[in-house]
This record gives structure tokens, sequence and C-alpha cells, in this order.
């Protein structure tokens, strides 16, 4: 079934309109029968401290089952932005997919563009750099030999890769980011909320572009 709260921001719109109704109703309840005013009250007030418990966690728990091709090949998703061009993903990705008949999809959430603002101006810049660093590991990629395309998406890694789910039957998940100290993505915990949420089986690849030798 379809969920409609993909994100924080669809969540809080629902529980806008939803609470501003039920104080309504709750308002007139008061004035007309005092008791079930209260208990309605009482309800309301569990029910916004459910909310806020879940939206602290990061998510509305969810499952996402995944429809897999069913054709022998094998589908991987790998989700990462600034770390795209790092060394370590480039190998995680060919480990898993070199001398098989893969089929590889890099989809590069671009960051601080929601779904909402695709369209404005002031975010090309944060979509071409997405871009950028996407072609950057797409042309790695071809070079060892793996046919691979690629995706700019939402700026929420976990929404990103539920909309590359829909189209894309994956049957692995490869999550790139930046060390624990420096990743805001760890901080937010997408890895933690994609395995919580997807049924397949997720890589957390750590990428250290400070270590890496600088490429000529």
């Amino acid at each position: 079934m379809h969920n409609p709260l993909r994100s924080e921001a669809d969540a809080f719109r629902w529980v806008v309109v939803i609470g501003g109704g039920a104080v309504s109703v709750i308002a007139l309840t008061l004035l007309t029968r005092p008791v079930v005013g209260v208990v309605w009250t009482v309800a309301l007030l569990g029910f916004g401290a459910g909310f806020a418990y879940r939206s602290s966690r990061g998510s509305l728990p969810r499952r996402v089952s995944v429809t897999q091709g069913g054709d022998g090949k094998h589908r991987l998703l790998a989700v990462a932005n600034e770390t795209a061009g790092g060394e370590a993903l480039l190998e995680e990705i060919r480990n898993r997919c070199q001398g098989a008949d893969s089929e590889i999809l890099v989809m590069t959430p671009a960051l601080g563009v929601s779904r909402a603002e695709h369209w404005a101006s002031d975010v090309d810049e944060a979509i071409e750099l997405a871009r950028q660093r996407m072609e950057l590991l797409l042309i790695a990629l071809d070079g060892a030999g793996l046919k691979a395309r690629g995706e700019i998406g939402d700026s929420d890694p976990n929404v990103a890769i539920e909309d590359a789910l829909r189209a894309f039957p994956a049957d692995e998940i490869v999550i790139s980011t930046h060390p624990p100290e420096r990743s805001r993505w760890l901080e937010r915990g997408v890895v933690e909320r994609a395995r919580e949420e997807i049924e397949l089986p997720i890589t957390h690849v750590v990428v250290d572009l400070a270590a890496e030798p600088v490429k000529q």
C-alpha cells in the first residue's frame, strides 16, 4: 500500500491538516458535551506525543517491499554524493559486480534539493554538482567494464532510494558516506533507516577522501 508520508515535511503537513480539524471538533465538543471533549483531548495529546517520538527517530516506521527482476541479472543500487568519486566506493561496487551479468544504478541525491524545489533556479548549482560527481563514478565504472547509469535524486537520501526502487528492481544497495565524524547522512541515521525500511541487503561504505591519493 502506498504510504503518503514520504518525508518529515509530508508528515508535518498531514499533522497540520488533521490536527486543525481535530482541534475544531474538540472545541465544539467541549462546549456541547464536556466529558466527550476531555476524552478527545487526551486522545489528541497521545497522538501528538507518538508522532513527536517517531519524528525524533528521523522517520515514520514502514517497510518498503522490493520486487526483484527475476531475469538472472544482478542489480546494484549505489547511493552517493560527495563521496561518489571515492576509490573505496568504486572498489566495493567492482568487487560485487565484476564477472557477473550486472546492472548498476548510481543514485546521487542533490544536496539541499527537495522534490518540491527541483524547479527553483537557486538549486541549479546543487543539481549540477551532483551530476558532475555522478558522472565521475559512471566513467570509473565504465573503465572497469561495468554497465551503469545514473540519476539525480531527492536531497533526502532515503526518499531518493525509495524513488529509485520503484523503477529499478535492485538486489542490493550500497550507501557511501564520509567517515562518521564528518558525515551528515550518518548523523541523520540514513543507513540505519534504510536497513529498517528496505527488505534488501545494504552495505555501508565509508569513503575518506582526505586519506585517498590525489588523482592526476
